[in-house]
């Protein structure tokens, strides 16, 4: 936008510029030898008739009268002849130079000529030319900074207003932007707000749902768990209190996916994004996983080389690089490797240990709900990739064998004010992680 800007204002200096200096500059060039000429014409006249007048009195023109006539200031030097009976006087410098312009007034009683020096009079042309080019330049040069400085007015208010939508995009009900004095920016932005405004009731009323749910759900699982405990505790048959503890076993597995399922309902509409650094969260996960890594007798380490924040959900960065941390302790072999890198306006975070990986079968199937070759419920990496998607990222498995999983969030634009585009909060402390399953 800026540089169409620049080039469109730029266009039209030089086309003004054009079509007011090359006409003013030749209007100028013309002029001074048509001043050249008309001043020669109207000396040899003044001349002729002063020496005429002279002769009809009867006196001689002497060469004193025309040393004063070629000495009066003029626009270039001229010389002067003058033929009579008497013979031929001559006053004033020769002009330089094989091309003269000269003019011829002839009289009853003499012939008056008028020369000066073509080459002086090109050479104020030129001069004249060099000026009016020089002005040109000036003046377009004055247009570009001109240009420069508009485009960016203008581009400026269009980069903040880009960055609100971002936000409204990753789920910010209430961007942050000043007003910029442009109507038609100005107009776009208090729509983007109107629309994260209905986003905010429709966001509201789902967290409500999320709550009523979560609310009718537990209490019945709740109390079930209780009677068959009950059972448990108050039966003598073996039978019995063995199919009791399986009833528990599978109640407790129903709660854990039903907390699952309304994590993921909670993240897809919670909406809060904001500038979460690498640096801090790497070092949380080093500090919670190390200890496992080693009594595995595996390695772990973590590589942060993008240096930028990432705009994603408080706490969803952090379960999604615990999941696949998980994954990698339980189903990988060998060291597991954390490294984020900057790839064009993103990042992206790639997870790769040294095992066998992915089955090629299973490879479409694994970020299926209810998929799992372990024996577990098969929510975490849906989990996590839902985590992703709602923070506007993308989670995928770019390699089967060895196992890459990678990782891609939007990075927070090093061009703009944090402090005027992102919403106000503290960094992010990542917490500890819960029960994954």
């Amino acid at each position: 936008m800026r540089r169409r800007a620049i080039r469109m204002t730029t266009i039209a200096v030089l086309v003004a510029v054009l079509l007011l200096g090359i006409p003013g500059v030749t209007l100028g060039v013309t002029l001074i030898w048509r001043n050249a000429i008309g001043s020669v014409e109207s000396r040899a006249s003044e001349i002729s008739t002063f020496v005429e007048q002279r002769f009809e009195e009867g006196n001689m023109v002497s060469q004193v009268y025309l040393e004063r006539y070629g000495d009066e200031d003029g626009l270039f030097p001229a010389r002067i002849v003058l033929e009579s009976e008497a013979g031929e006087l001559a006053a004033g410098q020769r002009p330089g130079g094989s091309r003269t312009i000269s003019h011829t007034v002839e009289s009853p009683n003499a012939t008056v000529r008028v020369e000066v020096s073509r080459d002086d009079v090109v050479l104020m042309m030129t001069l004249a030319g060099g000026v009016g080019v020089a002005v040109i330049l000036v003046a377009f040069g004055a247009g570009v900074m001109v240009a420069l400085n508009q485009s960016r007015k203008l581009s400026a208010p269009l980069i903040y207003l880009a960055a609100a939508a971002e936000q409204v995009g990753s789920g910010q009900t209430r961007p942050q932007m000043e007003k910029t004095g442009i109507e038609e920016i100005d107009l776009v932005y208090e729509e983007l707000v109107r629309t994260a405004d209905r986003m905010a009731g429709r966001i509201s009323a789902e967290r409500q749902f999320s709550a009523d749910a979560s609310h009718q759900l537990r209490t019945p699982l709740a109390a079930l768990s209780m009677r068959i405990e009950e059972i448990q505790f108050l039966t003598d048959d073996p039978e019995v209190s063995e199919e009791a503890g399986r009833c528990l076993e599978q109640v407790e597995r129903l709660a854990g996916v039903v907390e699952d399922l309304l994590t993921v309902s909670r993240s897809d509409s919670a909406g809060n994004t904001e500038a979460v650094p690498l640096g801090p969260l790497f070092e949380q996960q080093r500090e919670e996983w190390e200890r496992s890594f080693q009594s595995a007798g595996r390695l772990l380490s973590f590589e942060d080389e993008s240096e930028v924040a990432v705009l994603t959900h408080p706490g969803s960065l952090a379960q999604i690089v615990a999941t696949l941390i998980e994954n990698s302790l339980r189903y990988g072999e060998g060291a597991t490797s954390v490294r984020a890198s900057k790839s064009g306006r993103g990042v992206v975070i790639h997870v790769a240990d040294e095992g066998q990986g992915v089955a090629p079968e299973n490879v479409d199937s694994i970020f299926t709900k209810g998929f799992s070759t372990g024996g577990s419920t098969g929510i975490g990496l849906p989990l996590a990739k839902n985590l992703a998607e709602a923070d506007g990222g993308r989670l995928e498995l770019t390699q089967a064998s060895p196992p890459i999983f990678t990782l891609a969030l939007n990075a927070v634009p090093q061009a703009l004010n944090p402090s005027r585009i992102l919403p106000a909060g503290s960094i992010i402390s990542v917490g500890a992680r819960r029960k994954r399953r």
